[in-house]
């Protein structure tokens, strides 16, 4: 059986006043995460991926894994740009204990429907963690469509995708994939769908807001498990309201990690080579106060 469920938060990876990887930080947030309910995605987007080294990257899951504990699931990123580097670092994660591993299309290279099949193929066959599809054509310049991905769904390492292309229409593609296979489920990843993601099919959600508001992304999910769809929707609502007010500032997970640090809580800067002005913070420090987050 399949056990990514409910919510996973993308988490931040904190940094020190020297830019190097902050244990410390890292388990607050990760606890901080626990406390509200959800699951931890490790080494993702919002975790900065393409900044940290492998061994970075190693050392992130480690610190999840130890600070999560056995009753919170901790998912890990292992996509690299060739299959062999993402079966190096998939070989190593895996013997760390995740529930399971997500695999980004390669970057920078254009690849043809077939050689996207052999990569993830390849990479399925070469471990034996669970392995989830993770679709972001903006950033990679690769699309997964539900034709390659019903091909890829035979596969019985290949549990699921992740799909942050921001759309319904791809996310219901994803979805008919799904109904056709028993053990191969969709994980939502726009924060501005998980309550359609949800009743739509969804198992499982990947957030990078719920780094700021970790107990209202929880909620949605609780409250559908609840069977009161309006309270889920109300919340979702709130959820899209301050997701568009911060997310038109600058690179989202850049501005998901100021607000984390404006909320009190230490993560450092980004390494991603975002600057924020004082109008920027200005507009953070609005989203805020206009909707009473506390950390």
């Amino acid at each position: 059986m399949n056990n990514i469920t409910g919510v996973y938060t993308a988490i931040v990876t904190p940094f020190s006043a020297r830019g190097e990887l902050d244990g410390d930080a890292l388990r607050q947030q990760v606890k901080r995460q626990k406390q509200a309910g959800n699951n931890i995605f490790c080494n993702g987007t919002n975790g900065e991926f393409f900044m940290l080294s492998e061994q970075e990257k190693i050392q992130v899951t480690e610190i999840c894994l130890e600070a999560a504990g056995d009753d919170t699931g901790v998912m890990s990123h292992v996509g690299e740009i060739s299959t062999r580097d993402t079966i190096r670092l998939g070989k190593q994660i895996e013997k760390l204990g995740v529930r399971a591993v997500s695999v980004i299309t390669p970057w920078f290279a254009a690849l043809r429907p077939q050689e996207l099949i052999a990569h993830f193929r390849a990479v399925a066959d070469a471990l034996t963690v669970p392995v989830y599809l993770y679709n972001i054509p903006a950033r990679t310049g690769n699309t997964l469509t539900p034709d390659v991905v019903r091909v890829l769904a035979d596969h019985p390492n290949i549990k699921g995708i992740k799909d942050s292309a921001g759309s319904y229409e791809s996310l219901h593609g994803f979805h008919e994939v799904s109904q056709q296979f028993a053990d191969f489920d969709v994980l939502t990843g726009p924060d501005s769908l998980i309550y359609r993601g949800f009743t739509e099919g969804s198992a499982g959600c990947i957030s990078g807001i719920a780094n700021i508001i970790p107990a209202q992304v929880n909620a949605v999910y609780h409250h559908l498990q609840e069977n009161q769809p309006a309270a889920a929707e109300a919340v979702q609502a709130d959820i899209n309201k301050i997701r568009t007010d911060l997310y038109s500032i600058a690179f989202s997970p850049a501005v998901v990690k100021k607000a984390v640090n404006m909320l009190g809580f230490n993560v450092g800067e980004s390494r991603y080579p975002v600057e924020f002005t004082q109008d920027d913070t200005q507009k953070i420090l609005t989203v805020i106060k206009e909707f009473n987050l506390r950390g």
